[in-house]
C-alpha cells in the first residue's frame, strides 16, 4: 500500500497499529497523466509516465534507504514513546484477546523505539530472549506476550541494552510520563479537540516541548499518543519522520469494562 507525500502507512506490528513508514509518492496514482496501473501495462512507459515512474522509484529506494539505518546495537539519536489507546486496539479484530481486551485498560505502552533524525534502526543482532520472568513483570503495561517478544526483536535489540534492562527502561519511561486523569477512566465515548488534548498532555507534563508529542489516528478515533525523548530520556521535539495524523477533534472509544 502507497500513501500520498507526506502520509505514511503502517508495518504490521502483531496486536498495534505498526510503526509508520513514509513512502512517497500517491495512493491513487503517480502524477495526474499516469495512475498507478501503468506498473501493469508496457503501454504506459514512455513520456511524463515513465520518467514519473522512474524518478518515483528512485524516491521510493532512498526512502528505504534512508529508514534502514544503521543497525549496530546503541547506535541511534532519541526513542519514541508509543502508547497505544487500548480501547480502540480491542474495538477492531482483537476482541478475542482476553489478556487486553477483557479488562480496563486505557493507555498501554506499545513500545519503546530507538529513533534516528531520519529513519530508525530495526532488528539488530542479537539472539537473545526476553526471559519469562520479565515478560510476566511487563504485562501490566503491554498486556500481549507476543507484543512484548516482537518489541525486543524488533526494536529493543537496537537499544543497546539486553532484554531485561531494556524493558527496565520502558518501565522507567512509562512512569515518568503523567496521564491526564480525564483519559485514565473514560466510561463514555469523548469527543475532544485535537488542540485540548494536547493541551491535556502538555499541562501534566510541564517540561515537554510542544513539538515532542505525535497523536495518530485511525479515521476519527484516536490510536496512540508517541512521545519523543533524548537520550538522557529528557522530552525532546520529534524529527520530521514522526508526524501528526489526526484531524481537528478525536474520538476516544470508552475504556472496557473488566469481565468478572
Amino acid at each position: 500500500m502507497a500513501a500520498r507525500a507526506g502520509h505514511r502507512i503502517d508495518e504490521f506490528e502483531p496486536g498495534y497499529g505498526g510503526r509508520n513508514l513514509a513512502i512517497p509518492g500517491g495512493s491513487e496514482s503517480l502524477g495526474e497523466d499516469c495512475p498507478i496501473a501503468a506498473l501493469q501495462s508496457l503501454a504506459m512507459t514512455r513520456g511524463g509516465c515513465l520518467r514519473g515512474l522512474l524518478l518515483a522509484a528512485l524516491m521510493l529506494l532512498a526512502t528505504v534507504t534512508v529508514t534502514q539505518a544503521d543497525s549496530t546495537p546503541g547506535r541511534f539519536d532519541y526513542y519514541v514513546l508509543s502508547l497505544s489507546w487500548s480501547p480502540e486496539y480491542c474495538a477492531k479484530s482483537h476482541r478475542d484477546d482476553e489478556m487486553q481486551c477483557a479488562r480496563p485498560y486505557a493507555f498501554v505502552v506499545h513500545g519503546l523505539w530507538p529513533q534516528d533524525e531520519h529513519g530508525w534502526p530495526s532488528d539488530c543482532p542479537s539472539r537473545e530472549r526476553v526471559p519469562d520472568a520479565t515478560i510476566e513483570r511487563m504485562l501490566p503495561l503491554m498486556p500481549n506476550r507476543g507484543l512484548i517478544i516482537h518489541e525486543w526483536r524488533r526494536h529493543g535489540t537496537c537499544s543497546g541494552f539486553r532484554a531485561d534492562a531494556y524493558f527496565s527502561l520502558v518501565e522507567q519511561v512509562y512512569h515518568s510520563i503523567n496521564i491526564p486523569a480525564r483519559y485514565q477512566r473514560v466510561r463514555s465515548a469523548l469527543n475532544v479537540a485535537t488542540t485540548e488534548l494536547r493541551r491535556d498532555f502538555l499541562t501534566a507534563n510541564p517540561a515537554m516541548p510542544k513539538k515532542a508529542l505525535i497523536l495518530q489516528c485511525s479515521g476519527s478515533y484516536l490510536q496512540e499518543v508517541r512521545i519523543c525523548l533524548d537520550r538522557e530520556l529528557k522530552p525532546r521535539a520529534c524529527s520530521s519522520d514522526q508526524r501528526n495524523h489526526c484531524g481537528s477533534s478525536v474520538l476516544l472509544r470508552p475504556v472496557r469494562v473488566s469481565a468478572r
